[in-house]
């Protein structure tokens, strides 16, 4: 089958991504052949294209796409010809027309799910489930901080919340962004362009601050997200959209109030199939029932995804972008 597929062999600037043909071979023992329909954006591509995680080059890109079976190898019961499914990687080469993927890194799609939902979505939505129900394990009545609250990931986290019944405070970096993060049920937005986050934190919380923070910004968000963490509160850092945070001492944990931290990613809460299995029920049940609403803010040809990663990461960007093959 032929297919075209984005590769780069130096990381850089958007300007690093190319485009091959390739023709690619029936599936071997265990494979699947997957013809895409949608394609996500992710933040982390951006890393893995520039480097901040360095990669083996020559290296394809992407992690999130959805798309129909075309041909399945020896071994795979899973899955048959025809059946719809997405994928969140680890593998990297998603940004192409079709791929080879091995049968346990798919998942199907259920009728109430689209392709370009799916495509959207999975990352950033299974990367909410994990964060907010398995590592926060955030309750009804807790107050939590959401940074980039109108962002991908941001926007599914806040409904999420929402319909746990959890307090959100968001911070945006523009009042249109700060409309779609109310929009999507932020109880209280901030907009740190214009106002410093932690005071707002703490006066929005009567000087306790918050229980969690979920902080995919990274560098320049550590400070204030330790500032708005309320006493033994929790700060998920799970991102680096301004640059990883370092040379952190553990000791400012301690004095800002026996904090605690973690580095967590998603593929470590999807390693077991029953782990598997059960979060992308828990997700696809919370997209299915209208609780959590994917917000597709811009859609691109595939073709087009280095400027879709300038806009992603200038954060012109609203929501989820689709690329579209």
């Amino acid at each position: 089958m032929h297919a075209r597929q984005a590769r780069i062999t130096a990381h850089g600037g958007p300007e690093v991504i190319e485009w091959i043909d390739v023709i690619l071979p029936a599936p071997a023992a265990g494979e699947v052949l997957v013809e895409h329909t949608a394609v996500g954006l992710n933040m982390i591509d951006t890393y893995h294209r520039g480097g901040l995680y360095p990669l083996s080059l020559p290296s394809g890109l992407g992690v999130e796409a959805a798309g129909r079976v075309v041909a399945v190898g020896e071994g795979v019961t899973s899955l048959v010809v025809g059946n719809r499914v997405a994928t969140f990687g680890p593998d990297l080469g998603a940004y192409a027309t079709a791929r080879l993927y091995r049968a346990e890194h798919l998942f199907a799609l259920p009728d109430t799910i689209s392709d370009q939902t799916a495509a959207a979505a999975i990352l950033k939505a299974f990367t909410v489930e994990c964060l907010v129900e398995r590592c926060a394990r955030v309750e009804a009545g807790m107050t939590v901080l959401v940074h980039a609250a109108a962002g991908g990931v941001g926007l599914l986290m806040v409904q999420w919340l929402k319909a746990i019944g959890a307090t959100v405070i968001g911070t945006v970096s523009t009042a249109a962004k700060a409309d779609v993060a109310r929009a999507a049920g932020a109880d209280h937005v901030i907009n740190y362009a214009t106002d410093a986050v932690a005071p707002q934190v703490r006066e929005l919380t009567g000087g306790k601050g918050v229980r969690v923070v979920f902080d995919g910004v990274g560098k320049d968000t550590w400070e204030a997200s330790v500032d708005s963490t309320g006493r033994r509160g929790l700060i998920v850092s799970f991102g680096n959209a301004s640059g990883p945070v370092t040379g952190v001492g553990l000791g400012l944990l301690a004095q800002k109030g026996s904090l605690f931290c973690t580095r967590p990613t998603l593929y470590d809460y999807y390693r077991e199939a029953d782990e598997r299995a059960a979060g992308s029920a828990r997700v696809w049940n919370m997209i299915g029932s209208g609780k959590v609403s994917v917000t597709i803010g811009q859609t691109r040809p595939l073709a087009q995804v280095a400027e879709a990663h300038a806009d992603l990461e200038a954060r012109r960007t609203t929501g989820s972008t689709l690329l579209l093959p």
